[in-house]
């Protein structure tokens, strides 16, 4: 069974009503990235970032996986998929996808502030006082902008032996998520969905890129139609 890796971004999550990543005026939620999404927002105000990332896991548990979600599911009938996703939604789980890494945490999940390996499943809202095993304050389990992605070198040994590679609703500027097709064979089938796709230097040289401007549901609906 061929090896179809897929990369997703915001974009495919967008359908079900999460916002994508950056609004046009560059807010992240009406919030400045430095505000909630860095390692000194932390340390400057976390009750603010506490909150931010309790609104966001309130607002999934109101969604549900869309018809790009899905189909991903459906391609597993066929194909060996695994989805390397930059999203910190769950929804590529509750569609059914059997195969998926998280380069950018969860939101579902928590973790020691002082401990990061005892990480926690967590559905509810989580506030200054909430301690891990060890004592230490619990925290969202988020790469935040500034931090390492310690899932890069896993999900790197799962690009590099693809025998596909799909990319769904990513701008590509974020790194270096945006750079993981570069562990993969440059001789494969590449296919790049997304309504506005930015080709950018690590996709302009490929030779089997194939890209569908359209949105992650309709596009996925055009992926299946090739693929099987």
């Amino acid at each position: 069974m061929k090896k179809l890796v897929v990369l997703t971004g915001a974009g495919i999550s967008a359908e079900s009503g999460i916002r994508t990543f950056r609004d046009a005026d560059g807010l992240w939620e009406n919030h400045r990235i430095e505000e909630v999404a860095t390692p000194e927002a932390w340390e400057n105000n976390p009750e603010l970032v506490l909150e931010f990332y309790n609104q966001r896991r309130r607002q999934l548990m109101e969604v549900e996986p869309n018809d790009a979600h899905k189909r991903l599911v459906d391609l597993e009938k066929q194909y060996d998929v695994w989805i390397v996703t930059q999203n910190v939604d769950d929804l590529h789980e509750r569609a059914g996808s059997s195969k998926v890494l998280h380069l950018h945490g969860e939101l579902r999940k928590v973790r020691s502030e002082r401990y990061p390996n005892l990480i926690y499943p967590w559905d509810k809202d989580l506030f200054l006082g909430d301690l891990c095993a060890q004592g230490a304050q619990l925290r969202p389990h988020i790469v935040w902008f500034g931090e390492s992605v310690p899932m890069l070198e896993t999900a790197a040994g799962i690009v590099h032996d693809a025998d596909c590679f799909v990319i769904i609703g990513t701008s590509l500027q974020v790194y270096p998520a945006a750079s993981l097709m570069m562990y993969s064979h440059p001789d494969i089938p590449y296919y790049y969905i997304d309504p506005k796709p930015q080709v950018n230097a690590a996709l302009e040289n490929l030779p089997n890129l194939q890209v569908i401007s359209e949105k992650a549901s309709i596009g996925t609906k055009k992926l299946l139609e090739i693929l099987t």
